[in-house]
C-alpha cells in the first residue's frame, strides 16, 4: 500500500509555505548510506520570485532600522537555537556524519553561537558603518545594508557556515539586509530546524517576517537567474569551483556581487632545518591537520613542498605509515565520496604516485582511504594545473624539489589560496630560506601561517578567511571575522548637503547613541559632535 509522500514546506514571507515543487530529495545519512526519510522540495522559479519579492519590500525598511533592533533579533535567536542544541545536533550528525562530539556539539555549535552574539554587538555599536563626516563640506558618508542577500551554505559546516546560521547569515543580518538562504542539500533538516528559530525570533524583536527566508533546492538554472536578477542586493556562496563560478558568471554578466569560496590547497612548506629539529612531531602535526573530519576543511593541508633529500623522504615514509594506520573518516555524502576518488584520480593522471596502501570504499558507509601522494618538483611545474586539483577529504600531495630555486618555482606556479603555512627551525636555521619563501608565498595566500598547521579559523576580527581567486572571488575580503566581513553586503552611501534631519540617525550630529564612534573632519570622534 502506497504512503502518501509528506513535502517539507519551504519559508516564505513569514509563513511556511506549500513549495511549487518540480522535483524532490532526501538527504542520505553518510555513516549508513540510506536516505533519510524526510523529503524536500526542489522548488521552481516562481518560489524564487515570492522570495524575492518579499525580501525588496522590506529592504528599506531593514535598512533604516536601528542596529538595535537588529541585535536584539540575533541575540534572541542565539538563544532560541541554544534551546534546541541537542535537536541540532542530533539533525546534523544524522545528515552529514559528522560526530556529535567534539565537533557538532563542542566546537561549531558554541563556535556559531558566538558568531551571532558578535553581528549583534556590531549592528548594535555600529562603527562597521565607518561614519565619515566633512563638516566644511556638508558631505557624509557610511555603509549601508545593499538590499537582500541570497546565501549559499556549503556541505561541510552545518552550523558555522549554514544559509541561515553561519558567518554570512550574520553579517548580512548585520548589515541591515534580509537573508534568502539555500540550504545545503546535505543537510536540509538542520537548516530547516535554524529557520523556524530565526522566524520567531524575527518576529519577536519587531522585524518583518520576510527578514529571513529559506528554500532548499532549484536547478542551476534557476540558480543563475536568482543570482542575476535585479532585486538581490549580492550573495554569499560557499561550496565547489564548479558550481561556484556558474554563479560568479551570471553575477558578473549584471554587476552584482558575489561573495565565494572556492577552492584551495593551502600549501604547507616544511624548511629542512624544521625537519632536522622534530620530524616526529610534525608528523604528527600534519597527520592531526589532514585527518581531521576526514579533511573535510576549506583550509586542509592538500600540498606539502619539501626538499628532496633522506629527512624529507623519512618524514614522507612516516606520514604514509600513520594514515594507513589511522582509521578513514565518514565523508559527507555520496558526492563528496564520488569527488574525491576523481580528484585522485586527477592527480594521478597527472602524474602524482600514491604512497599508501589503502583501496577500496566501504558499502557500509562514505568514506575512502586515507592517501598520501608525491611528485617530483619538475613534475608538477610541468602539469601544474593537473596537480593543483583539490582533494577535498583525507588526501594531501606531496611535493619533493631538488632545491630552494625550484621550491620557489614551485610556489610561484600556485594559484591563490586561503592558507599557506612555512614551517622554519626554531634555532635560526631556517631564517635565510624563510624569508625567500615567504616572499612568493604571501600575496598568493590570504592567511600567512609560521609553525603552525592550517586547519583552525579563529572567530576573530583580525582574522582572514579569504584569499586571491580561486580562493575566493575577491582578495579584499573576508567571510570570518566581525565587522570586516559586513562589508561584503554593505554599499558606501554618500550625502552631499543633505538636511540633517534627512540624514541617517548614526549620521547626524547628535546620533543618539554615547558608543558610537565616527570620523569627523580629521579624527575620531565618539558620540555626539
Amino acid at each position: 500500500e502506497d504512503v502518501l509522500m509528506t513535502v517539507q514546506s519551504i519559508l516564505i514571507d513569514g509563513a511556511w509555505v506549500p513549495a511549487s515543487a518540480v522535483s524532490t530529495f532526501s538527504a542520505v545519512n553518510p555513516n549508513t548510506r540510506q536516505p533519510l526519510s524526510d523529503v524536500y522540495p526542489v522548488s521552481d522559479w516562481s518560489d524564487i520570485d515570492r522570495a524575492l519579492e518579499a525580501a525588496a519590500a522590506i529592504a528599506d525598511e531593514l535598512r533604516r532600522a536601528p542596529g538595535s533592533a537588529i541585535a536584539a533579533f540575533l541575540e534572541a535567536y542565539a538563544a532560541r537555537i541554544e534551546g534546541r542544541k541537542d535537536e541540532l545536533v542530533a539533525m546534523a550528525h544524522a545528515e552529514t556524519g559528522l560526530p556529535v562530539s567534539p565537533r557538532l556539539a563542542d566546537v561549531e555549535f558554541p563556535r556559531t553561537v558566538n558568531q551571532l552574539r558578535l553581528a549583534a554587538a556590531a549592528a548594535k555599536e555600529g562603527s562597521w558603518r565607518n561614519a565619515t563626516i566633512d563638516t566644511k563640506g556638508s558631505i557624509r558618508s557610511g555603509f549601508l545594508g545593499i538590499g537582500p542577500v541570497a546565501v549559499f551554505g556549503p556541505n561541510n559546516f552545518p552550523f558555522a557556515f549554514g544559509s541561515l546560521s553561519g558567518g554570512d547569515f550574520a553579517a548580512a543580518i548585520a548589515a541591515g539586509n534580509p537573508v534568502i538562504g539555500k540550504a545545503n542539500s546535505s543537510h536540509p533538516g538542520t537548516t530547516r530546524l535554524f529557520a523556524e528559530e530565526a522566524l520567531q525570533a524575527a518576529l519577536a524583536a519587531g522585524l518583518p517576517g520576510a527578514t529571513v527566508q529559506l528554500l532548499y533546492r532549484t536547478s542551476h538554472d534557476d540558480g543563475k537567474r536568482w543570482i542575476a536578477d535585479r532585486r538581490l542586493g549580492a550573495a554569499g556562496y560557499t561550496g565547489s569551483r564548479h558550481a561556484g563560478l556558474q554563479l560568479k558568471e551570471a553575477a558578473d554578466a549584471v554587476g552584482k556581487p558575489i561573495y565565494l569560496e572556492l577552492s584551495s590547497i593551502n600549501p604547507v612548506v616544511i624548511l629542512p632545518g624544521a625537519l632536522r629539529e622534530r620530524s616526529d612531531e610534525l608528523v604528527e602535526e600534519f597527520c592531526g591537520s589532514c585527518l581531521m573530519g576526514a579533511g573535510q576543511f576549506c583550509t586542509n593541508p592538500g600540498l606539502v613542498v619539501l626538499l628532496d633529500d633522506e629527512a624529507s623522504r623519512t618524514w614522507m615514509a612516516d606520514v604514509a605509515l600513520r594514515f594507513d594506520e589511522s582509521p578513514r573518516g565518514t565523508l559527507l555524502s555520496p558526492a563528496v565520496e564520488s569527488a574525491l576518488t576523481s580528484s585522485v584520480e586527477a592527480l594521478t593522471g597527472a602524474g602524482a604516485r600514491i604512497l599508501t596502501t589503502g583501496s577500496g570504499s566501504d558499502p557500509n558507509r562514505c568514506s575512502r582511504p586515507n592517501t598520501l601522494l608525491f611528485v617530483s618538483g619538475d613534475r608538477f611545474i610541468e602539469s601544474s594545473e593537473g596537480l593543483q586539483t583539490e582533494a577535498f577529504g583525507n588526501a594531501s600531495l606531496v611535493v619533493l624539489c631538488s632545491d630552494g630555486d625550484q621550491m620557489v618555482r614551485v610556489l610561484e606556479s600556485l594559484e591563490g589560496n586561503l592558507t599557506g603555512c612555512i614551517i622554519s627551525a626554531r634555532d635560526g636555521s631556517d631564517d635565510v630560506a624563510y624569508g625567500r619563501i615567504e616572499a612568493t608565498l604571501r600575496p598568493l595566500v590570504g592567511r600567512l601561517l609560521n609553525d603552525k598547521m592550517p586547519t583552525g579559523v579563529a572567530v576573530s576580527p583580525a582574522m582572514n578567511h579569504g584569499g586571491p581567486f580561486p580562493a575566493t572571488g575577491h582578495p579584499a575580503f573576508t567571510a570570518v571575522g566581525i565587522p570586516a566581513s559586513i562589508h561584503r553586503f554593505a554599499m558606501l552611501a554618500c550625502y552631499d548637503n543633505v538636511r540633517p534631519a534627512r540624514l541617517p540617525k548614526w549620521l547626524q550630529d547628535d546620533p543618539g547613541q554615547s558608543d558610537l564612534w565616527r570620523w569627523v573632519d580629521s579624527g575620531w570622534r565618539q558620540g555626539a559632535i
